[in-house]
């Protein structure tokens, strides 16, 4: 604790700043009354120091790319084991004694727990605070991975990744409300397309560091990596990221949250089940028929609600509905293929595990890679030409993929991939910088989870439903044939996309409420 008689301290170069803006309000927070005109206020070091550091932040004229780095290192900690752990179930299960097919839970459980916790995520972020949020989620991400580190059998496992994805459900909401309320919507799409670049490239540098870890040291070591990670992205975004204004007190939605979680949860537990079971099996077929109905009353409900979750006018905005169809149906195509090309690979042309890796690569590099130029090619040529080239572009990886033969060279497939990597690129921060210029500012957050949930269901549908074309091709003759007609089933979901994107408007930037003249006439 530093004692002082006035509430402003030295800015380290002789000036005199308050203290990052210590006003009663945070006081109070603190739990420090504020001083009267002769009484000594005692305010903690890691509060001068984070002012401090927030002061020089806010002055910089590099500020909004500083809160984006620092939103980007809690992104990357979330989402960066989940290759290399997927890569890795074969040998946890042995050191657990479990089997693959339980520990796939490990991976499975977290992937639905943040796409039917995201929209609660992201509407506490609006509420609460984005910065706060955020912190408190990465926080849970650091405890869980410690825990992970420690589980001595399958069930622990799960439950830790389970946990800590049902906390850290809230930090990409909560970071893309940051990033897009620190650049002007002008400039947005710029941002994103580096938002693109960790969400492609973490689960590589996953792959590429964490995979010689497990080699050598075993799959804890996953772990052992991500927990510093997790507690270096507290620390810096403590220090660093703005405190957030809290929105209106009023009463939580929770039953518009209820019917929304356990609809989308229904659906996504019916796709991810169905290729197991059996897609007429009475369980799948009742999460197919009651998720839906529950969709339905969420919506029935939040018209109708003064206060809703997710407000429903946005869906009568042509920028808000037109991106959310598009990331759909390109989460489908994309991670559809990037399930069935391994395997493609691996059990037809026989390619060695290292090699299949090596060569599946080339998909999230490009991804990587092309999502930051997408970003300012969309300040150039707006949402719509990027989306529809994009979109374009799967349409053309996925025919590619699809006239693979077992004497198709290494470089074919490579450059499939590599389209595939670029369409995705492409599409991805021209779509979300659509759907953030189309709402309000106080929503920001919740706009955020909802396009992460539909990108989810997306993923979700899109792997199932391709290995189900997949698996009931090979029990008709096999081989490439029966991946040609999946891989042609992601290509009618990326022609779709393409005629999503032909409907999404150019933002223009010069109306100050862009969503408003966003609307859906």
């Amino acid at each position: 604790m530093t004692t002082t008689d006035h509430p402003e301290l030295p800015d380290g170069n002789g000036s005199v700043e308050s203290a990052g803006g210590v006003d009663d309000a945070d006081e109070l927070e603190l739990g420090i009354e504020p001083p009267g005109a002769d009484e000594v206020v005692m305010v903690p070091w890691s509060l001068i120091l984070q002012r401090r550091v927030a002061g020089r932040v806010d002055r910089s004229p590099r500020k909004a790319w500083i809160i984006l780095a620092a939103s980007l290192l809690g992104v990357f900690t979330a989402s960066f084991t989940i290759t290399v752990l997927t890569v890795s179930l074969a040998d946890i299960a042995h050191d657990l004694g479990s089997t693959k097919s339980i520990l796939t839970w490990a991976v499975t459980g977290p992937s639905l727990a943040m796409a039917v916790l995201g929209p609660i995520g992201g509407k506490m972020s609006d509420r609460y605070g984005a910065r706060r949020v955020y912190l408190i989620s990465i926080i849970g991400v650091a405890v869980f991975s410690g825990a992970a580190i420690l589980a001595w059998n399958a069930p622990a496992l799960i439950a830790a990744r389970f946990l800590g994805a049902s906390l850290g459900a809230a930090a990409g909401p909560a970071a893309l409300s940051m990033i897009n309320r620190s650049f002007p919507p002008e400039r947005r799409a710029q941002a994103l397309g580096y938002w693109s670049l960790v969400g492609a490239g973490a689960p590589v540098i996953g792959v590429v560091v964490g995979g010689p870890l497990v080699d050598s040291f075993g799959w804890r070591w996953i772990f052992i990596l991500q927990t510093p990670i997790a507690i270096a992205a507290v620390v810096i975004g403590f220090l660093v990221l703005p405190r957030s204004a809290r929105g209106d007190r009023h009463p939580f939605d929770i039953a518009g949250s209820v019917l929304l979680a356990f609809g989308v949860g229904l659906v996504l537990v019916a796709l991810n089940r169905g290729p197991e079971m059996g897609w007429t099996h009475p369980l799948v077929l009742g999460g197919f028929v009651v998720g839906p109905l529950l969709l339905m009353w969420f919506a029935h409900v939040e018209s109708r609600t003064e206060h809703p979750l997710l407000p429903m006018r946005y869906f009568r905005r042509r920028n808000f509905t037109f991106p959310m169809i598009n990331q759909f149906f390109t989460n489908f195509t994309y991670m559809g293929g990037f399930i069935l090309t391994p395997l493609l690979l691996h059990d037809v042309l026989g390619y060695s595990t290292t090699k299949t890796g090596l060569v599946s690569i080339a998909r999230p590099i490009a991804f990587s890679i092309v999502g930051p130029i997408a970003g300012y090619l969309v300040i150039k040529f707006g949402e719509r030409t990027i989306g529809m080239f994009g979109s374009v572009v799967l349409v053309g990886s996925m025919m590619t993929l699809a006239m693979v033969t077992a004497s198709s060279g290494m470089w074919w497939i490579e450059g499939a991939l590599v389209l595939s990597g670029i369409g995705m690129g492409a599409c991805a921060p021209a779509m979300i910088a659509s759907i953030a210029n189309s709402v309000d500012k106080r929503d920001l957050g919740v706009a955020s989870a909802a396009s992460q949930t539909v990108s989810q269901i997306g993923v979700v549908a899109g792997m199932q439903i391709l290995l189900t074309v997949q698996s009931v091709g090979a029990s008709h003759g096999g081989g490439t044939d029966s991946y040609a007609a999946a891989y042609h089933v992601g290509a009618v979901a990326a022609v779709i996309a393409v005629v999503a994107a032909f409907f999404v408007r150019r933002t223009r930037h010069e109306d100050p409420q862009a969503g408003e003249s966003l609307a859906v006439v």
